[in-house]
């Protein structure tokens, strides 16, 4: 069962996407929030699987919530974000908190759902206009090819390809290597590069220059 803290301030959307969240199955809303500070609140108490959090908040914006999350010691959830807007600021500085999706408010149910679940398990989810915001942003972006040098071929390898979008599974697959060694090698070049998570590691692979837009 995925645990979810739902925050967001207009009622109507709230009151939607718990009735979306409630038909599912493995799916369970845990608490509500109604402003930044009320979802940190929730995340302490609840320590949900993940917080689906709109960007613009009162008290508190999304954006201020997610970086105190990700400052905090300890494994935390992991943080959709809603928004209406697809500013490529507020997608880079939301991201490089350790937000793990970006999605637009008017996707179909069907994309909020599976967001919902990848995330859950680790992978990173943006929605397409948001990720070429977010490309123009790492053009434009200061380069981290200095971290790459930490790296080992192999680890190089494997944050190219989640720099792509591949899970472990298909990493795993594409270097013929077990999935088990795949999360040993995300591990140790997180801990090399001072990342929380995937979402971060897409953001070095992009600055780094290891993965270019069409490439």
């Amino acid at each position: 069962m995925i645990s979810v803290v739902l925050a967001e301030d207009h009622g109507l959307v709230r009151e939607g996407l718990r009735a979306i969240l409630d038909l599912q199955d493995d799916i369970e809303v845990v608490a509500e929030a109604t402003d930044g500070v009320q979802a940190l609140s929730a995340v302490a108490r609840h320590r949900p699987d993940v917080l689906v959090l709109d960007i613009q908040m009162p008290r508190l914006d999304g954006l201020e919530v997610v970086e105190r999350i990700a400052s905090q010691a300890g494994p935390g959830p992991a943080v959709l974000m809603l928004t209406t807007f697809d500013r490529d600021d507020y997608v880079y500085r939301a991201l490089k908190a350790g937000a793990a999706g970006f999605l637009l408010k008017d996707v179909p149910r069907s994309q909020l759902l599976h967001a919902i679940r990848l995330v859950a398990q680790g992978d990173e989810l943006l929605s397409p206009s948001i990720t070429r915001k977010l490309v123009e942003r790492f053009l434009r972006g200061p380069q981290a090819t200095g971290l790459l040098d930490r790296l080992t071929a192999r680890e190089r390898e494997v944050l190219e390809l989640v720099g792509h979008g591949l899970n472990n599974r298909e990493i795993a697959d594409r270097l013929s290597l077990g999935e088990a060694t795949v999360k040993t090698h995300l591990g140790s070049l997180f801990s090399k590069c001072g990342l929380r998570d995937r979402a971060q590691a897409v953001v070095l692979a992009y600055e780094s220059g290891l993965v270019t837009p069409g490439s």
